[in-house]
């Protein structure tokens, strides 16, 4: 079959072929075999008689090496893998392995992929609409729960989707094995079988909710901060939290008393303060005591015919006795059980308070956080804010795991329906922040593995404007530091030219299905480590369902055919044959 060798160059060498069919040898693998080494090719390009075949590596002591040091010589016999090669190749002698898939250019020979080599690392799915992602990433997930004599029992996986096309292959996931089980939780209310998304509010973080209210200036976040400061001493109710709101409001009523406006402006400044923020000691309605008399206390800025306040010096009296100087106030934000409703008294406070007040432009960059936090809370989105009770973050990761009383889910599906992107967007940062800050604080690092697994990556995983305004992004804070704590990303996306940069460049597995569009095809030439021209070329002419999988998870690049998973997801096209046509006879 291989007559002889007629070149070797630096990668590659160019090998004389006799007999028939040489056109079907591409992608398939060679030995250069002597008496002291193996070395593997792949054959690459097919011209004639002539074989282009690329340097792989080299098997030492039944060992496959990646890359070379020592290159064939003219004598090397050359002739195809054997079953031994290609079971070193494909995971044969690994136990801590399960199946990916099977080799279409051996037979459906099965390829397996070591565990920790591919769960242990961020990848990438990437392929057209219709290449076969969800089905192949459905398969690859039942696989793993489909591993004779071991289960993956402390297995986290969460998955993000805007649709439930996963709901149907991973619900019955019990069959498998009585210890496997499934949830999902949804932002949907018309699935029965699912629970609604809900977020304690104490358990996000200053980024989560400049996030939540659009920020769009460094300077929201300290109003923020002071926000979150406010509410954990006002949600306590007591004694303390009233005389400190009093204290606010008494000084915010002086600083636009004595502040440089007509008394006109400063009449219906302290009319907004007090209708945004009151107590029964100080609101427009309450009666203040003079000598021999009281008078409501929105009657105490009627203008005189000077146009001053009738009464200016009772007024002044009667707030001074609330200002509290001597007092520390604790502003430091403690988590204790709050609402949306106290949120937004806290914000009232926040936007009353020094610096604020009189400032117009943060002022007004303070009432559009107000705005969009009044929307939330009185729009079907305050629904996924609302819990019942305090918890710690131990306990609502624990919660999301939980399936009744006694049993855990392996598989816990968010289905974000109903919900623009953007807040779609919002909620999937919200958990990844909460999964990373659960994961970084166990005492034993690394002791909870949990992946983060994004369908529609792109939806997510984008150049957004976090980096400017927090100063990161919390999916390439995940990508660069998660894998240490056992937080680790999986990307499925059809739009590669939409992720962040940063993330897929820290990816080490790569699944490839079919990709058409130039763009994206050049932008992962560019943006995948290691990835070869050869790589780019398979998978111009892959079927649906096959992909060209590498990186740790492999010896070597080869392409796989992904077994159809069962039950399958909902994630094929509509029937239109089926719904449009109908059997009429003339």
């Amino acid at each position: 079959m291989f007559k002889e060798i007629k070149a070797i160059s630096k990668n590659y060498a160019i090998v004389r072929f006799e007999g028939m069919g040489s056109e079907d040898l591409l992608n398939y693998n060679v030995v250069f075999e002597e008496e002291n080494k193996r070395i593997l090719g792949e054959i690459e390009e097919v011209n004639g008689n002539d074989i282009t075949i690329t340097f792989l590596g080299e098997f030492v002591n039944g060992r496959f090496l990646s890359g070379i040091i020592r290159k064939p010589s003219f004598t090397a016999k050359v002739r195809m893998i054997n079953k031994e090669e290609l079971g070193e190749l494909v995971g044969d002698n690994n136990v801590r392995s399960m199946i990916l898939g099977l080799a279409p250019l051996y037979n459906d020979y099965p390829i397996k992929i070591d565990i920790d080599a591919m769960w242990s690392n961020h990848s990438a799915i990437l392929g057209n609409t219709g290449s076969g992602k969800t089905y192949g990433v459905a398969r690859l997930v039942q696989n793993l729960f489909l591993m004779k004599g071991r289960i993956p029992f402390n297995s986290n996986i969460f998955i993000f989707n805007n649709t439930n096309e996963y709901d149907n292959a991973f619900r019955s996931i019990n069959s498998y094995n009585v210890n496997f089980n499934y949830k999902m939780y949804t932002t949907s209310f018309d699935y029965k079988d699912a629970e609604l998304v809900r977020i304690p509010l104490w358990l996000l973080s200053v980024d989560d909710y400049a996030n939540l209210l659009d920020v769009t200036s460094y300077t929201q976040l300290s109003v923020i901060e002071r926000m979150l400061g406010f509410v954990s001493v006002f949600a306590k109710d007591d004694a303390e939290a009233t005389r400190y709101k009093n204290h606010l409001i008494a000084k915010a009523i002086i600083s636009v008393m004595y502040s440089n406006q007509t008394p006109a402006r400063i009449r219906d400044q302290i009319f907004t303060v007090l209708n945004d923020c009151h107590t029964a000691e100080l609101n427009l309605d309450v009666m203040v005591p003079g000598v021999g008399y009281e008078r409501e206390f929105r009657k105490c800025f009627d203008l005189d015919s000077k146009g001053e306040f009738v009464e200016r010096i009772l007024v002044t009296g009667y707030i001074q006795q609330f200002v509290d100087n001597n007092t520390k106030w604790k502003e430091e934000y403690e988590p204790v059980f709050f609402t949306l409703d106290d949120l937004e008294i806290a914000l009232s406070f926040t936007l009353i308070s020094e610096g604020l007040l009189l400032n117009e432009k943060s002022y007004s960059e303070g009432m559009a956080l107000k705005v969009k936090l009044h929307t939330i809370n009185n729009s079907s989105l305050g629904q996924f804010f609302k819990y019942d009770n305090f918890i710690n973050v131990n306990q609502f990761i624990n919660n999301l795991i939980m399936v009744g009383t006694n049993k855990r889910a392996q598989i816990i599906n968010f289905v974000l329906e109903g919900v623009d992107d953007r807040f779609a967007k919002t909620l999937v940062k919200i958990y990844s922040r909460i999964l990373f800050r659960f994961t970084k604080g166990l005492p034993n690092r690394g002791s909870m593995p949990i992946h983060i697994m994004l369908e529609e990556a792109h939806r997510y995983v984008q150049k957004d404007t976090d980096n400017s305004i927090l100063g990161y992004n919390i999916f390439e804070r995940i990508a660069k530091e998660g894998r240490k704590f056992g937080l680790v990303l999986d990307l499925i996306t059809q739009r590669p030219t939409e992720l962040s940069e940063t993330v897929i460049s820290q990816c080490s597995n790569f699944l490839i299905f079919k990709i058409n569009h130039p763009t994206d095809m050049e932008y992962i030439r560019k943006m995948v480590p290691n990835i070869s021209n050869d790589v780019i070329e398979k998978q111009k002419s892959l079927q649906s369902g096959t992909c060209v999988a590498f990186g740790n998870m492999m010896k070597i690049p080869l392409i796989v055919k992904m077994e159809k998973p069962n039950p399958e997801p909902m994630s094929s096209n509509a029937s239109i044959f089926d719904k449009w046509i109908i059997e009429w006879k003339n």
